[in-house]
């Protein structure tokens, strides 16, 4: 027997050819593994995609709320220092230098926390960092309010630090929650919860400081912390997260319950971990989401890496990738954070009336009640400053919203270099921290979206960390110089650091306005 070729004629067996097959064979495999890759991408969604169709609905006002809660708490144990650090001044009679440890030490323990806290919310999840910062910070400002001498103070408002230091968690946690179209809007009403707590210190030590003293005050502003506890058990783990680990079906069960809150359908298929959503970085290409391109994976990619630590994660921030975009953030994020607390303690140490200076040195003449209706006045100015970023920072992008903010701020800072009438100085000041504030809120909302999910938090704690580096050296300057009388020196070093960050800003390496999060390092160009 034999088989048959094309032109019909029967050929032995063995020696006989049969001309076609094999690659005809082959080119239809192709069209099938083509037709096959096409129904599977069809039947696959990845995290951006799950999220968009839900909008901002009443789930994510709930995560808003709660995360809102937890930065009072962190504005309301901040603003606290500039009343309690003059009034344990006059009553333990502290030099200087004692009084600026006071605060100093709390941005000490905040460096710590938000290194550590970052890190063990890459690795454990972001519901375990904000728990046990809400634990730290809610019992250790509360004993502080019993405090019998200097030293417990000052070992107390340390773990305060260590506690509020856990503060960018929440914010991730949030901003992975949020649709990538308005993320940024949404990211400044988050950050308006700080001005919340701010005016609500500043109101409250109004109302007790005068007639109940500073334990009372320190006592009171520890609710938030504990309400944080209280709601604790109803906040879902960050679906991006799980997702990131490879806990794929602990994500669909937190988009599911996200989806019947919201009353919307999640998209048909299966959820897909989005690897190499890469930016592109041609700044024209920022105005909307279609410059992105998006290839699909299976989940778990990073896992197996997450697993050796958090040395890992610090790592990759400091990797070729990431180096230039970290080292210019810690930078814009040490300047922003030196230029608003000393604002604050600026506002505070010229208001308390340093009588030793001559007449013609920069000074808030007030009376008794200056000092809180000062930093009163001045903390609503974060209000139309937040109005600002959030009307603007989704239109035109953060690098230039940040960077035309501390421009103008600079230029407000000018005229306090020589003497100035008080309410022309407190307008200064009040303009000053509008846009400063405004333009540390955006930096809050950029930290987090240039840094991929397997180590965002580790990127945003170190990069906060920094910050309170800046924290600490500003009361030495705020309340040093001010008390040596060198108040133009003071405000000339301000308008440097502030300068610098603004310059800074011009050089990162892409914008983020309108583009969906990454996932993992490797997919950054």
């Amino acid at each position: 027997m034999g088989l048959t070729d094309d032109t019909g004629k029967r050929c032995p067996l063995l020696p006989c050819p049969i001309p076609n097959i094999t690659n005809t064979s082959m080119h239809m495999m192709q069209q099938q593994q083509q037709q096959q890759q096409m129904v599977d991408h069809a039947s696959t969604y990845t995290m951006d995609e799950a999220l968009l169709p839900m909008g901002f609905g009443k789930f994510q006002a709930f995560l808003l709320a709660y995360s809102g809660m937890g930065w009072i708490s962190e504005a309301m144990e901040m603003m606290l220092l500039s009343f309690v650090g003059p009034s344990v001044q006059e009553i333990w009679k502290l030099s200087a230098q004692e009084q600026s440890l006071i605060t100093s030490v709390v941005f000490v323990g905040m460096l710590i926390g938000a290194f550590s806290w970052g890190l063990i919310s890459d690795i454990y999840g972001r519901r375990i960092g904000f728990l046990f910062t809400a634990i730290i910070t809610g019992v250790a400002g509360f004993l502080s309010a019993f405090a019998p001498n200097y030293i417990a103070l000052i070992v107390l408002r340390f773990l305060v630090g260590i506690g509020l230091g856990g503060g960018p968690v929440l914010s991730a946690w949030f901003l992975e929650f949020v649709p990538s179209p308005n993320r940024g809007a949404w990211m400044v009403v988050f950050s308006a919860f700080w001005s919340v707590g701010t005016i609500l210190e500043a109101s409250l030590a109004w109302a007790v400081m005068p007639k109940m003293g500073w334990r009372w005050l320190l006592a009171l502003s520890s609710t938030p912390s504990f309400l944080l506890l209280l709601l604790y058990w109803f906040t879902p783990e960050s679906p991006r997260y799980l997702c990131m680990k490879g806990k794929t079906t602990d994500a669909m069960q937190v988009l599911e319950r996200m989806a019947k809150w919201n009353h919307v359908s999640l998209p048909s298929g299966r959820l897909v971990s989005d690897h190499s959503c890469v930016p592109d970085e041609n700044p024209a290409s920022s105005a909307g989401l279609d410059s992105i391109t998006i290839q699909r994976h299976d989940t778990n990619i990073d896992d197996s890496e997450s697993k050796r630590g958090g040395i890992t994660s610090l790592f990759r921030i400091l990797s070729r990738k990431l180096l230039r975009t970290t080292l210019l953030l810690w930078m814009v994020i040490f300047g922003c954070a030196f230029a608003y607390y000393g604002i604050i303690l600026l506002t505070s140490e010229l208001s308390s009336g340093n009588k030793r200076c001559s007449s013609n040195k920069l000074h808030l003449k007030s009376d008794g009640s200056g000092l809180y209706k000062n930093v009163l006045i001045t903390s609503l100015a974060e209000i139309p400053g937040l109005f600002i970023a959030a009307t603007i920072v989704d239109r035109i992008g953060r690098k230039l919203t940040m960077s035309s903010m501390l421009f103008v701020s600079c230029i407000l800072l000018i005229p306090l270099v020589s003497h100035q009438k008080e309410v022309l100085t407190v307008g200064l000041l009040f303009g000053a921290r509008m846009l400063i504030s405004g333009s540390f809120t955006i930096v809050y909302i950029y930290a987090p979206e240039v840094y991929p999910t397997s180590t965002r938090t580790t990127g945003v704690g170190v990069a906060s960390a920094v910050g309170r580096v800046g924290g600490i050296v500003c009361p030495l300057v705020a309340v040093g110089l001010v008390h040596g009388c060198h108040q133009t020196a003071a405000v000339l070093l301000f308008e440097l650091v502030i300068l610098l960050a603004a310059v800074a800003i011009c050089f990162f390496p892409f914008e983020t306005s309108r583009r969906y999060l990454l996932d993992s390092v490797h997919n950054i160009k």
